[in-house]
């Protein structure tokens, strides 16, 4: 029986896919650094083996596959090729792997994951449902009728995938290390577009997904009313959020979710113009939609002492701002406070300003070192840059955290993409100490 080994287990799709083709009885191992991943858990309690890079690790017969962050030159890849093995890139696997099913890919600069966790919950109460999420979560049923799995831009790595649906959340300048502007962003998508199978659902909101063109159906969603499906009436509370759905100005049905801000409205409404036009059952999807608790790193609340703490993976000035709406939407009378490390100098260079905007709707702003990434050790500016572009705002270090116990009764935000959390541990170490 072949084994798969998988070189970077611990990278948020990888651990995802790993967990996917363990489920499907296909056996399973990989390899990456000592360091300890959020990832790791799901893996360990699958029993799925993790072991350190070595070139050892390789053994004849194994299919590997190979983590996008890591080259050619790796020893594991090299051991591989010397072998004969064959050697397949994530992002082509998964290409390969997903056409046995009918897939969605959703993408979109901003909203991937929430909108794939959301999808896979919803579609899996009607028929079985195989789902990748960029949070590290993976499940394969070996009866699955549907393919779920998140689908990102970076590198156009998504060019690997011709999905039968995608869902496109929206088109924003992100990734300046790769991209050279909104235009070459655009270019990525439309040619995503053009490989679509079935069908494409778009945020209609969006004026860059206005211009995509496709040779299946495009059907819009949003608050606008030229959009296919169309939100309206939406009742905002601290409980959740309900809103009418109306289909091209037609009445459809009425929905409550769970959750805040109007992105997840916007989420919810591209996962409910899919299932109808699948024809799953609206009082299933409806049902689905009030049960869904979230994906990993995305507004994850929990309570120390009379403090609310949230663990949040904005990593880009539109989403800190639609994490803040969120917060001020669930907590409208208590005090917000952002905790924020930036990820990579690159973005954090390119979207200085615009950062500095985004933070100042929260009431205090607490700032953490740049995180570099694997691609960027160290860059111009330093985080101080950002300092002084909000008023008050202050540095915190994994030893200073404890000044955050001053604000009493607040709302506190921990957002970032790179190791933002262990600030929060460091915190939650100190107030329970």
């Amino acid at each position: 029986m072949t084994i798969y080994h998988l070189v970077g287990i611990k990278g948020s799709g990888m651990s995802a896919l790993a967990q996917i083709l363990h489920d499907m009885q296909y056996e399973v191992q990989g390899s990456d650094v000592e360091k300890r991943f959020f990832t790791q858990q799901a893996l360990e309690q699958s029993g799925i083996k993790i072991l350190p890079f070595q070139k050892e690790n390789i053994q004849p017969g194994m299919v590997v596959i190979a983590g996008n962050a890591f080259p050619d030159t790796h020893e594991e890849i090299q051991e591989a090729m010397r072998l004969g093995l064959e050697v397949v890139r994530y992002h082509r696997f998964l290409g390969e792997f997903m056409q046995k099913f009918v897939s969605v890919g959703i993408t979109g600069a901003h909203g991937k994951t929430s909108t794939t966790g959301l999808l896979a919950h919803v579609m899996k109460g009607a028929k079985p449902t195989s789902y990748l999420i960029g949070d590290g979560t993976g499940k394969g049923e070996l009866d699955a009728h549907y393919f779920v799995f998140e689908a990102c831009e970076y590198r156009r790595h998504f060019l690997s995938y011709f999905p039968d649906y995608a869902i496109m959340t929206n088109i924003d300048f992100d990734h300046p290390d790769y991209f050279a502007n909104i235009e070459d962003v655009f270019s990525a998508f439309q040619e995503m577009a053009l490989q679509v199978k079935r069908g494409i659902i778009a945020c209609g909101d969006d004026e860059q997904l206005q211009k995509i063109q496709a040779q299946v159906p495009v059907l819009f969603y949003g608050f606008g009313e030229d959009n296919d499906f169309q939100a309206r009436n939406v009742i905002k509370s601290p409980e959740g959020t309900t809103f009418d759905v109306f289909v091209r100005n037609t009445f459809f049905d009425t929905f409550s979710i769970p959750a805040y801000g109007d992105h997840n409205i916007l989420n919810s409404l591209s996962v409910i113009a899919l299932c109808h036009y699948e024809g799953i059952d609206v009082n299933l999807v409806k049902e689905q939609l009030k049960t869904f608790e979230g994906v990993k790193r995305r507004f994850s609340e929990k309570q120390l002492g009379s403090q609310t703490v949230i663990d949040d993976y904005a990593h880009h000035p539109t989403e800190i701002r639609a994490t803040l709406d969120a917060a001020r939407q669930k907590y409208p009378e208590r005090e917000i406070v952002a905790v924020f490390q930036p990820h990579t100098f690159t973005r954090t260079q390119t979207f200085l300003q615009e950062f500095a905007d985004s933070l100042s709707k929260a009431d205090k702003v607490y700032l953490c070192d740049i995180f570099g990434s694997a691609r960027e050790k160290q860059g111009k500016l330093s985080i101080k840059d950002l300092e002084e572009k909000i008023g008050g705002a202050e540095i915190l270090s994994e030893e200073s955290t404890n000044i955050l116990r001053e604000h009493e009764g607040s709302v506190i935000i921990f957002m970032g993409a790179g190791d933002i959390q262990k600030f929060q541990e460091a915190y939650e170490k100190a107030y329970t100490a």
